[in-house]
C-alpha cells in the first residue's frame, strides 16, 4: 500500500498525519502470521501502562503484571519450589544449569553431579575451594547403590536414616556411576535423601545424582530464605522459593559410615541426637576419636 500527497496545497495537518500512521499500523497488525496457527491468524496487541501483551490471556498478562514487582521478578529466576515446576528445574539441570533448591534443612545449590562444567560452576559461585567435597542427592533411598557402596550396612539402617535431615558418607566403589572428576582422590561420597518432596521429585526426574551444597558464598552463614543469598541469584538458571524454612542454620547431620560396624559424626547438624539413636539400635558403635 502507497500514500501520497497530492500536491503541497492539500499538505495534512498533524492530527490527519497520526490518523494515517495509525491506518498503517492497522492494517500490518491486520496481515495473517505465517505459521501461526497455534494462535490464530491475527495477533491482537493491547498496550495499557507502557506495556505491550501479544497473544495474552487474561492469566497470562496478570502473570506479566506480578514479574514488574519486585527485584525476583525482575531477574526472572525465581519460582515457586512445587511440582508444577519440577520439569522446568529438571530440562535446566540437563542444560548444566545450577539451580537452587529448598531441603529438609536449608537452601541448596544443585547441578547434575556428572556434568562437571555445572560442578565447576558451583564452585565458582560460592567462591569454594576444589578440595572441599559435594554431597550428591538422589530421589529415594533405594537409588543410593547407584552412586556408593552399600551391602556392608546393616539392613534397614538407611531406610532409618533417610528421607531426612542426614548426610550419610559411604564408601564409594568402583561400581558407582559418578563421574570419576567428581570429589576426586576421595574414595568416599556424602549421600542425602531430604525429606522434600519438590528436590526429590527433580532428582527422580534427571534420572542422576544432584551434586548439592548449601546456597551461600563458602563460609558465610547458611541460608533459610532466598533473601539470604539475593546476591547470588543472577548466578542461577532458576531459584526455587519454599519459603522461610523452620529447622535453622544448622544444615544436616553428617555421619561418616565408611568403616563396618562404625560411625561419626562429622557434623552434629540438626539431628544429631535421632541420628546416633538410630546408629545404636543398628548395633553401630562410635569410633574412637584419636587423641
Amino acid at each position: 500500500m502507497e500514500y501520497r500527497i497530492p500536491n503541497t496545497m492539500n499538505v495534512p495537518t498533524t492530527a490527519q498525519r497520526l490518523r494515517l500512521l495509525n491506518a498503517r499500523a492497522f492494517h500490518l497488525l491486520s496481515l495473517p502470521l505465517r505459521g501461526s496457527s497455534k494462535f490464530g491468524s491475527h495477533v491482537p496487541i493491547l498496550c495499557h501502562s507502557r506495556r505491550v501483551r501479544v497473544g495474552l490471556s487474561n492469566k497470562m498478562a496478570l502473570s506479566l503484571e506480578n514479574c514488574d514487582v519486585g527485584v525476583e521478578n525482575k531477574l526472572g529466576v525465581v519460582r515457586p519450589a512445587t511440582e508444577d515446576c519440577a520439569k522446568e528445574a529438571i530440562q535446566a539441570l540437563k542444560a548444566e544449569k545450577v539451580i537452587v533448591v529448598p531441603t529438609d534443612t536449608i537452601y541448596g545449590f544443585a547441578c547434575d553431579a556428572c556434568s562437571m562444567e555445572a560442578v565447576n560452576r558451583i564452585y565458582k559461585i560460592k567462591g569454594r575451594e576444589h578440595t572441599r567435597p559435594l554431597a550428591i542427592c538422589v530421589g529415594d533411598v533405594s537409588d543410593i547403590m547407584r552412586f556408593a557402596v552399600t551391602d556392608y550396612l546393616p539392613q534397614g539402617l538407611l531406610d532409618s536414616l533417610l528421607p531426612g535431615p542426614v548426610t550419610v558418607v559411604l564408601r564409594r566403589g568402583e561400581s558407582s556411576i559418578l563421574e570419576k572428576s567428581l570429589n576426586p582422590g576421595l574414595d568416599s561420597i556424602g549421600v542425602r535423601v531430604p525429606d522434600c518432596n519438590f528436590i526429590r521429585a527433580i532428582a527422580r526426574g534427571l534420572g542422576s545424582a544432584l551434586a548439592l551444597t548449601s546456597a551461600n558464598l563458602s563460609g558465610q552463614p547458611s541460608s533459610v530464605c532466598i533473601k539470604d543469598f539475593e546476591n547470588l541469584w543472577q548466578h542461577c538458571a532458576f531459584v526455587y522459593d519454599g519459603g522461610v524454612l523452620p529447622s535453622g542454620r544448622a544444615g544436616s547431620t553428617i555421619v561418616d559410615l565408611t568403616r563396618l560396624g562404625k560411625y561419626k559424626i562429622i557434623r552434629p547438624g540438626g539431628a544429631k541426637e535421632e541420628t546416633i539413636a538410630i546408629l545404636e539400635r543398628h548395633s553401630l558403635l562410635e569410633e574412637a576419636t584419636a587423641t
